[in-house]
């Protein structure tokens, strides 16, 4: 298995959301989690979210799978991306196990890119943050100055920037990383055919979040309350908005945000849903009853957490928890079981034993179970 050679605590404290840095042999030795004909094939599904970049003769393409064949392309100067790969493969999914003290909420997904010599997507933005591990193979990365960059469309669905002048100007080896925090310019291309792991940072802008809290009020039928102004007085400039009227209105809009509860079941059914497609299989595939638990967990012992499935749980909401844009309610005395449930990826017998006592407990663990959200070990996709 793939370890970090990290000291996440100072990284952060330097690091994070700072500046961009190279971290050399963070992740070695490392294995490739998949390789790229498996790449392919997961390109190949319409569910899965995938991108064929290409550079010739001076010109972007950008096209959107599912792709079949790649005979066309040559041996240069192109590269396949291939989104929330961590969904579907579980040795993806543990790249991001070192990095889970940064919570479930901000961790967005793995896209991993296989490149030919010279295959990249040109000098481009993000606005969050970027763990790339450099898998097999080497590739050459710049990264510029957090200053004003204008964006242009290359091709159809490919942003860039003007090229810029680096402030790191590198070649990644394998079990390199490099970081780069939101708003630094960087460009990539393979020296070799390449293989890289980015671990992305969800980072919502205001925008995003007024608009789906917009829709989630309308969704509940909540945020009813009037405008009032019983101590009204006359005036003599009936065009003007005073200072109070703009207040009162902020104050009516804010008291909606300050109700805890009511916030926090809008942030939780949000930051739990899953912006890319789950690998859930049909219910049918599951049918685990309470009775049938415990004999299967003492058979397999270990328990595994559905790829890119988010579970949060909030102060202000102490008997419930969400999962994947629901909101499920703890069973009495499930509050311990829980918390274990949305903190861990991975789960043994002995860590679930304390529960296995309480029948309401037991058929709890069985409905996320049944749910696709948790799986036994001889489950896991090799």
């Amino acid at each position: 298995m793939n370890k970090l050679n990290l000291d996440l605590a100072a990284f952060m404290q330097e690091y994070w959301q700072k500046k961009p840095t190279v971290l050399r042999g963070a992740y070695a030795p490392f294995v490739d989690p998949i390789t790229p004909d498996e790449l392919a094939g997961l390109a190949t599904e319409e569910q899965v979210e995938s991108r064929l970049v290409t550079f010739n003769d001076g010109k972007w393409k950008a096209a959107h799978g599912p792709f079949d064949d790649y005979s066309q392309l040559g041996e240069s100067h192109w590269a396949l991306l291939v989104q929330a790969t961590d969904h579907w493969i579980k040795p993806v999914a543990d790249l991001i196990t070192p990095f889970r003290g940064l919570p479930n909420w901000r961790i967005d997904d793995v896209m991993i890119s296989y490149s030919v010599p010279g295959g990249g997507v040109g000098p481009h933005i993000d606005q969050y943050d970027v763990f790339i591990i450099q898998g097999s193979g080497s590739r050459r990365w710049r990264v510029g100055a957090n200053t004003p960059a204008e964006q242009f469309v290359a091709t159809p669905g490919l942003l860039h920037v003007n090229q810029f002048e680096p402030i790191i100007d590198v070649e990644l080896q394998t079990g390199d990383i490099l970081y780069i925090p939101p708003g630094f310019p960087h460009d990539g291309y393979a020296i070799t055919e390449a293989m890289s792991y980015s671990i992305g940072y969800r980072a919502p802008n205001q925008q995003d979040l007024f608009s789906s809290f917009a829709d989630f009020l309308l969704q509940e039928d909540a945020g009813q309350t009037r405008y009032t102004d019983p101590q009204r007085q006359l005036t003599t400039e009936p065009g003007l908005v005073t200072e109070q009227d703009v207040n009162d209105l902020r104050t009516l809009m804010q008291s909606l945000m300050q109700d805890e509860q009511l916030f926090s079941k809008w942030l939780g059914t949000t930051l739990s849903q899953a912006k890319h497609e789950l690998n859930i299989l049909p219910p049918q595939e599951w049918d685990l009853i309470p009775d049938e638990l415990i004999p299967a967990l003492e058979a397999e012992d270990e328990l595994y957490r559905l790829g890119g499935l988010r579970c949060l749980y909030f102060p202000a909401l102490p008997d419930c928890c969400f999962v994947n844009g629901e909101q499920l309610m703890i069973p009495e005395g499930g509050h311990e079981l829980a918390k274990l449930m949305c903190n861990s990826t991975t789960l043994t017998i002995n860590e679930l034993h304390p529960f296995l006592d309480d029948p309401t407990l037991v058929e709890w663990i069985c409905y996320w179970f049944n749910q696709g959200y948790w799986y036994l070990a001889s489950d896991a996709e090799e």
